[in-house]
């Protein structure tokens, strides 16, 4: 399984959002650029980086990060208010190993297509699931369909894979868990990015085992140290033990 460490830009600086707040982020006094290169420089093969600013159509962090993609040394996924075909192009020129479409893909289904078909295994569906609902807007609205019913559309698109952040489990909703990976992952053939759920080492084990789960988005944690990517990556790479037989 995959570690991305997460790094999402704001105005230029790396940030998180709580309950996807964009006017009270979370700033963090790392650069998006030195986050890149201490995740590289810890073990990561993979980054997911979001331009927050493009989503909510506040200017764009273009520069900063094609520089991350020029010189961290990895497979950089970007996402962040993608909406045409010419912006997937244009950050498949600059060097991203794939394009991360998220509200533009419950709003367009033909574009996501149109785009998977252009740049085969490179383009990833981004859906937000709130109250078991895809949500969309930057979760500031809310459809009336299921992750696992949107995702069913693209089941013969080349899509590389389906990102899933839970929100109830982002922002510590009492009743959430790991349910709606868990729903997805086993209704759709596309392999699954978990995102939003990563709180504990714990979770990453568990993922792990989790049938078409390919791979974790993990941020807010590592900043917060609440563990090292090192040790999320022995956990997500270590092979899996042999289930003991008894007679």
């Amino acid at each position: 399984m995959i570690i991305y460490p997460d790094i999402e830009l704001q105005g230029g600086k790396c940030v998180h959002l709580y309950k996807g707040a964009a006017e009270d982020p979370i700033v963090h006094s790392e650069t998006p650029l030195a986050a890149a290169k201490r995740f590289v420089a810890e073990g990561a093969e993979w980054l997911n980086v979001i331009d927050l600013d493009k989503v909510f159509n506040k200017g764009n962090n273009t520069e900063a990060i094609a520089e991350i993609i020029r010189t961290a040394g990895c497979n950089v996924q970007v996402g962040g208010g993608v909406r045409s075909i010419e912006q997937v192009r244009k950050w498949v020129d600059a060097g991203a190993s794939r394009v991360v479409i998220a509200t533009a893909a419950v709003k367009d289904p033909d574009f996501v297509k149109e785009a998977a078909l252009a740049y085969p295994d490179q383009i990833a569906v981004s859906i937000d699931s709130y109250g078991g609902h895809v949500a969309i807007d930057g979760w500031r609205n809310t459809t009336v369909f299921t992750p696992s019913e949107f995702a069913s559309q693209f089941g013969e698109v080349p899509l590389a894979a389906i990102i899933l952040t839970d929100i109830d489990r982002d922002i510590d909703q009492p009743h959430a868990s790991i349910a709606h990976v868990t729903e997805l992952s086993t209704h759709i053939r596309t392999p699954v990015i978990a995102s939003g759920v990563v709180k504990t080492l714990d979770d990453v084990s568990t993922l792990k085992f989790m049938p078409n789960v390919s791979g974790a988005v993990v941020g807010r944690a590592l900043f917060d140290e609440t563990f090292t990517l090192p040790d999320a990556l022995h956990i997500a790479m270590e092979p899996a033990q042999p289930v003991a037989q008894f007679m």
